[in-house]
Protein backbone atom coordinates (compact mmCIF):
# COMPACT_ATOMS: atom_id res chain seq x y z
CA UNK A 1 0.00 0.00 0.00
CA UNK A 2 1.31 3.38 -1.17
CA UNK A 3 -0.09 5.42 2.15
CA UNK A 4 0.60 2.96 4.63
CA UNK A 5 0.44 4.12 8.27
CA UNK A 6 0.27 7.32 6.80
CA UNK A 7 -2.65 10.45 7.34
CA UNK A 8 -3.75 12.57 4.68
CA UNK A 9 -6.54 15.73 5.30
CA UNK A 10 -8.21 16.29 2.16
CA UNK A 11 -10.23 19.84 1.67
CA UNK A 12 -13.04 19.66 -0.53
CA UNK A 13 -13.73 15.85 0.71
CA UNK A 14 -17.45 15.68 -0.36
CA UNK A 15 -17.12 15.51 -4.51
CA UNK A 16 -15.52 15.51 -7.29
CA UNK A 17 -11.56 15.72 -6.50
CA UNK A 18 -11.49 15.43 -3.39
CA UNK A 19 -14.45 12.24 -2.86
CA UNK A 20 -11.92 10.42 -5.55
CA UNK A 21 -9.13 11.12 -3.76
CA UNK A 22 -10.19 10.64 -0.35
CA UNK A 23 -11.66 7.21 -1.66
CA UNK A 24 -8.39 6.51 -3.37
CA UNK A 25 -6.02 7.21 -0.87
CA UNK A 26 -7.60 5.51 2.22
CA UNK A 27 -7.38 2.29 -0.06
CA UNK A 28 -4.00 2.73 -0.26
CA UNK A 29 -3.97 2.56 3.26
CA UNK A 30 -3.74 6.36 4.79
CA UNK A 31 -6.13 7.65 7.59
CA UNK A 32 -8.45 10.00 6.40
CA UNK A 33 -9.52 13.41 6.95
CA UNK A 34 -12.44 14.52 4.83
CA UNK A 35 -13.19 18.39 5.32
CA UNK A 36 -15.77 20.22 3.81
CA UNK A 37 -18.81 22.42 3.90
CA UNK A 38 -21.15 20.24 2.97
CA UNK A 39 -21.95 17.72 6.26
CA UNK A 40 -23.82 15.30 3.82
CA UNK A 41 -21.61 14.98 1.32
CA UNK A 42 -18.39 15.08 3.44
CA UNK A 43 -20.22 12.57 5.78
CA UNK A 44 -21.04 10.44 2.35
CA UNK A 45 -17.55 10.07 1.36
CA UNK A 46 -16.21 8.97 5.19
CA UNK A 47 -19.59 6.19 5.07
CA UNK A 48 -17.62 5.13 1.47
CA UNK A 49 -14.84 4.54 2.80
CA UNK A 50 -15.21 3.13 5.90
CA UNK A 51 -17.78 0.26 4.02
CA UNK A 52 -14.67 -0.57 2.23
CA UNK A 53 -12.49 -1.16 5.47
CA UNK A 54 -11.23 2.37 5.25
CA UNK A 55 -10.16 4.35 8.09
CA UNK A 56 -11.72 8.51 7.92
CA UNK A 57 -13.73 10.99 9.74
CA UNK A 58 -15.17 13.97 8.74
CA UNK A 59 -14.32 17.57 10.07
CA UNK A 60 -16.38 20.58 8.83
CA UNK A 61 -14.15 23.73 7.92
CA UNK A 62 -14.83 26.54 5.30
CA UNK A 63 -10.81 26.99 4.58
CA UNK A 64 -11.15 30.85 4.14
CA UNK A 65 -11.47 30.85 8.26
CA UNK A 66 -8.54 30.28 10.03
CA UNK A 67 -9.95 29.11 13.22
CA UNK A 68 -12.11 26.15 10.71
CA UNK A 69 -8.32 25.31 9.34
CA UNK A 70 -6.52 25.18 12.74
CA UNK A 71 -9.47 22.70 14.02
CA UNK A 72 -9.13 20.49 10.68
CA UNK A 73 -5.37 20.16 11.58
CA UNK A 74 -6.10 19.43 15.53
CA UNK A 75 -8.88 16.98 14.23
CA UNK A 76 -6.64 15.00 12.18
CA UNK A 77 -3.79 15.04 14.87
CA UNK A 78 -6.11 14.09 17.97
CA UNK A 79 -7.78 11.36 16.57
CA UNK A 80 -5.21 9.41 14.25
CA UNK A 81 -1.78 11.30 16.12
CA UNK A 82 -0.66 13.26 13.14
CA UNK A 83 -0.43 14.25 9.35
CA UNK A 84 1.67 13.59 6.95
CA UNK A 85 -0.35 14.81 3.75
CA UNK A 86 -1.82 18.04 3.18
CA UNK A 87 -4.23 17.96 0.24
CA UNK A 88 -5.76 21.84 -0.33
CA UNK A 89 -8.20 20.77 -2.50
CA UNK A 90 -11.43 22.81 -1.80
CA UNK A 91 -12.57 25.77 -4.79
CA UNK A 92 -14.66 27.02 -6.06
CA UNK A 93 -16.00 29.01 -9.51
CA UNK A 94 -18.20 31.04 -8.93
CA UNK A 95 -21.77 30.98 -11.94
CA UNK A 96 -20.56 35.20 -12.40
CA UNK A 97 -17.01 34.73 -12.39
CA UNK A 98 -16.23 36.97 -15.96
CA UNK A 99 -14.27 38.76 -17.65
CA UNK A 100 -12.85 41.81 -15.68
CA UNK A 101 -15.20 44.54 -16.64
CA UNK A 102 -18.19 42.28 -15.44
CA UNK A 103 -16.90 40.47 -12.48
CA UNK A 104 -18.28 41.64 -9.70
CA UNK A 105 -16.38 42.63 -6.29
CA UNK A 106 -18.17 39.97 -3.80
CA UNK A 107 -17.19 37.37 -6.76
CA UNK A 108 -13.48 38.46 -6.86
CA UNK A 109 -13.13 38.66 -2.99
CA UNK A 110 -15.10 35.10 -2.30
CA UNK A 111 -13.03 33.70 -4.99
CA UNK A 112 -10.14 34.87 -3.42
CA UNK A 113 -10.97 33.64 -0.07
CA UNK A 114 -11.52 30.07 -0.73
CA UNK A 115 -9.15 29.27 -3.74
CA UNK A 116 -6.58 31.49 -2.76
CA UNK A 117 -6.29 32.61 1.28
CA UNK A 118 -8.15 29.31 2.04
CA UNK A 119 -4.67 27.47 0.39
CA UNK A 120 -2.80 29.85 2.74
CA UNK A 121 -4.65 29.19 5.89
CA UNK A 122 -3.95 25.01 5.06
CA UNK A 123 -0.37 25.52 4.77
CA UNK A 124 -0.08 27.78 7.72
CA UNK A 125 -1.73 25.39 10.00
CA UNK A 126 -0.94 22.09 8.57
CA UNK A 127 3.27 22.95 8.16
CA UNK A 128 3.54 22.79 11.62
CA UNK A 129 1.97 19.40 12.21
CA UNK A 130 3.54 18.39 9.15
CA UNK A 131 7.02 19.27 11.03
CA UNK A 132 5.79 17.27 13.85
CA UNK A 133 5.73 14.04 12.03
CA UNK A 134 8.92 14.72 10.49
CA UNK A 135 7.82 16.12 6.82
CA UNK A 136 5.15 15.18 4.36
CA UNK A 137 3.51 16.28 1.38
CA UNK A 138 1.49 19.36 -0.06
CA UNK A 139 -0.52 19.24 -2.68
CA UNK A 140 -2.78 22.58 -3.48
CA UNK A 141 -5.05 22.17 -6.41
CA UNK A 142 -4.34 25.31 -8.72
CA UNK A 143 -5.46 24.37 -12.71
CA UNK A 144 -4.12 24.30 -15.75
CA UNK A 145 -5.74 28.03 -16.21
CA UNK A 146 -2.32 29.30 -13.82
CA UNK A 147 -0.42 28.56 -16.85
CA UNK A 148 -2.71 29.17 -19.74
CA UNK A 149 -5.87 31.78 -20.07
CA UNK A 150 -8.97 30.54 -19.95
CA UNK A 151 -11.08 30.30 -23.53
CA UNK A 152 -14.30 31.35 -21.22
CA UNK A 153 -13.59 34.37 -19.09
CA UNK A 154 -13.30 33.69 -15.11
CA UNK A 155 -11.13 36.23 -14.18
CA UNK A 156 -11.14 35.51 -10.94
CA UNK A 157 -10.78 31.61 -10.72
CA UNK A 158 -7.80 32.47 -13.19
CA UNK A 159 -6.32 34.73 -10.78
CA UNK A 160 -7.14 32.73 -7.64
CA UNK A 161 -5.21 29.77 -9.02
CA UNK A 162 -2.36 31.75 -10.73
CA UNK A 163 -1.78 32.76 -7.11
CA UNK A 164 -2.17 29.43 -5.97
CA UNK A 165 0.58 28.54 -8.39
CA UNK A 166 3.36 30.83 -7.55
CA UNK A 167 2.69 30.37 -3.37
CA UNK A 168 3.59 26.83 -4.03
CA UNK A 169 6.64 27.27 -5.64
CA UNK A 170 7.94 29.57 -2.37
CA UNK A 171 6.37 27.47 0.06
CA UNK A 172 8.27 24.21 -1.57
CA UNK A 173 11.66 26.59 -1.27
CA UNK A 174 11.34 27.65 2.06
CA UNK A 175 10.38 24.23 3.65
CA UNK A 176 12.74 21.69 1.02
CA UNK A 177 15.12 21.15 3.69
CA UNK A 178 12.19 19.95 6.07
CA UNK A 179 11.39 16.93 4.39
CA UNK A 180 7.79 18.54 3.57
CA UNK A 181 7.57 18.68 -0.45
CA UNK A 182 5.14 21.12 -1.90
CA UNK A 183 3.30 20.92 -5.38
CA UNK A 184 0.24 21.77 -7.37
CA UNK A 185 -1.57 19.83 -9.35
CA UNK A 186 -2.93 21.51 -11.92
CA UNK A 187 -6.15 19.31 -13.89
CA UNK A 188 -7.17 20.49 -16.67
CA UNK A 189 -11.21 20.79 -17.82
CA UNK A 190 -13.12 17.86 -15.97
CA UNK A 191 -16.37 16.06 -15.54
CA UNK A 192 -17.34 17.47 -12.04
CA UNK A 193 -20.28 18.87 -11.23
CA UNK A 194 -17.55 22.15 -10.17
CA UNK A 195 -17.28 22.74 -13.98
CA UNK A 196 -20.36 21.46 -15.44
CA UNK A 197 -22.46 23.95 -13.34
CA UNK A 198 -20.18 27.30 -14.70
CA UNK A 199 -20.08 25.54 -18.43
CA UNK A 200 -23.79 25.16 -18.37
CA UNK A 201 -24.80 25.76 -22.35
CA UNK A 202 -23.75 22.96 -25.03
CA UNK A 203 -21.81 26.19 -26.69
CA UNK A 204 -19.85 26.59 -23.77
CA UNK A 205 -18.87 23.06 -23.34
CA UNK A 206 -18.17 23.01 -27.05
CA UNK A 207 -15.78 26.01 -26.27
CA UNK A 208 -13.65 23.88 -23.89
CA UNK A 209 -13.08 20.82 -26.20
CA UNK A 210 -12.01 22.16 -29.13
CA UNK A 211 -9.20 23.17 -27.49
CA UNK A 212 -8.26 19.56 -25.29
CA UNK A 213 -5.91 17.18 -27.86
CA UNK A 214 -7.72 13.93 -26.31
CA UNK A 215 -11.01 15.40 -27.25
CA UNK A 216 -12.57 14.64 -23.75
CA UNK A 217 -12.99 16.21 -20.69
CA UNK A 218 -10.86 14.44 -17.33
CA UNK A 219 -12.23 12.33 -15.07
CA UNK A 220 -12.10 13.60 -11.15
CA UNK A 221 -10.57 9.96 -10.47
CA UNK A 222 -7.96 10.16 -13.17
CA UNK A 223 -7.01 13.30 -10.60
CA UNK A 224 -6.72 11.58 -7.77
CA UNK A 225 -4.49 8.93 -9.59
CA UNK A 226 -1.99 11.86 -9.81
CA UNK A 227 -3.01 13.30 -6.12
CA UNK A 228 -1.39 9.57 -4.81
CA UNK A 229 1.68 10.04 -6.89
CA UNK A 230 2.14 13.15 -4.98
CA UNK A 231 1.21 12.48 -1.49
CA UNK A 232 3.04 8.73 -2.08
CA UNK A 233 7.23 8.55 -1.37
CA UNK A 234 7.15 7.72 -5.12
CA UNK A 235 7.29 11.32 -5.97
CA UNK A 236 10.10 11.70 -3.02
CA UNK A 237 12.52 14.13 -5.35
CA UNK A 238 10.13 16.17 -6.53
CA UNK A 239 9.11 19.24 -4.92
CA UNK A 240 7.58 23.21 -6.30
CA UNK A 241 6.49 21.14 -9.20
CA UNK A 242 3.15 22.75 -11.53
CA UNK A 243 2.12 18.95 -12.42
CA UNK A 244 -0.45 19.40 -14.85
CA UNK A 245 -2.86 16.99 -15.58
CA UNK A 246 -4.70 18.13 -18.60
CA UNK A 247 -4.87 15.92 -21.75
CA UNK A 248 -2.66 17.93 -23.60
CA UNK A 249 -4.63 21.59 -23.39
CA UNK A 250 -1.37 23.19 -22.59
CA UNK A 251 0.75 21.73 -25.10
CA UNK A 252 -1.78 22.31 -27.89
CA UNK A 253 -1.18 25.25 -30.49
CA UNK A 254 -3.50 23.99 -32.86
CA UNK A 255 -6.04 21.44 -31.52
CA UNK A 256 -5.95 18.74 -34.32
CA UNK A 257 -9.25 18.13 -36.58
Amino acid sequence: MRLRDKVALITGAGSGIGRESALLFASEGASVVAVDVNDEMGGETVALIESSGGKAIYTHADVSKAADCKQMVRAAEETFGGLHVLFNNAGIMHSRDDDALSTEEDVWDLTMAINLKGVFLGCKHGIPALRRAGGGSIINTASFVAVLGAATAQIAYTASKGGVLAMTRELAVIHARENIRVNALCPGPLRTELLMKFLDTEAKKQRRLVHIPMGRFGEAHEIAKAALFLASDESSFITGTDFLVDGGITAAYVTPE
